[in-house]
């Protein structure tokens, strides 16, 4: 078995994974200088991504956390970076509360890089993902390759997405309302679907796992 010490250079993860005070579990993240459509979205006001927090705000000022997201962005091409994930996630879930955050900062880089988080899902299916993203693209893609792949080996006909690994697509405007049949999807003061809670109750999810929710179509954020 791969070790942790292993693991943790491999993915850039030097002192383990990212712990955010507000939210169950563990995460994993790199720049949002990196993000390809939020870089874009980020030029234009009006847009969730033009206030986003993670573009050299709080702590993702520091040049500590800066060098450990591109650490972790270079990473990415390591033919042992799936491998390595599972490790590191499946030693640091509990599994009492088993919920992790794909990228509290950052985005998908490609099809090939949703692919890949669909593999870490499979493997670990105690485990519940959620991952916010603009990259609409990418996971459309991402999901025909892999219902083409499974029809024609197992003549399937339902969806082989992992159900342990829910997608969010953003909107790009504040207070657009969202709406989708293929993907749940998540708004900023759309005043539409699910409220997050966390801004009522001191910035923290609580005991709230809505995020990870694929019976939830829409999570409605308070712009911050």
């Amino acid at each position: 078995m791969m070790t942790l010490k292993q693991a943790k250079e491999i993915t850039g993860h030097r002192t383990g994974l990212g712990k955010p005070s507000k939210m169950p579990g563990h995460t994993t993240a790199i720049s949002a200088h990196r993000c390809i459509t939020g870089n874009k979205l980020a030029k234009i006001p009006g847009t969730p991504c033009f206030t986003c927090y993670a573009l050299d705000r709080g702590n993702y000022a520091w040049p500590d956390v800066k060098a450990a997201h591109e650490r972790r962005f270079q990473a990415l091409t390591n033919p042992l970076w799936v491998d390595a994930m599972v490790r590191l996630i499946g030693h640091y879930t509990d599994p009492d509360d088993p919920y992790f955050r794909v990228h509290d900062a950052g985005d998908f880089q490609s099809v090939e890089h949703v692919l890949d988080w669909c593999e870490i899902a499979r493997r670990l299916p105690t485990i519940q993902f959620w991952v916010p993203t603009q990259e609409r693209g990418f996971i459309r893609r991402a999901r025909n390759q892999l219902n083409k792949v499974a029809r024609a080996y197992c003549d399937r006909t339902t969806d082989a997405w992992p159900v342990n690994l829910v997608i969010r697509v953003s909107s790009t405007r504040i207070g657009q309302r969202q709406s989708s049949n293929r993907w749940p999807t998540s708004s900023v003061d759309s005043h539409n679907g699910y409220r997050c809670p966390a801004y009522s109750q001191g910035g923290k999810c609580g005991p709230c796992r809505a995020c990870w929710d694929l019976t939830i179509p829409n999570i409605d954020y308070p712009q911050h």
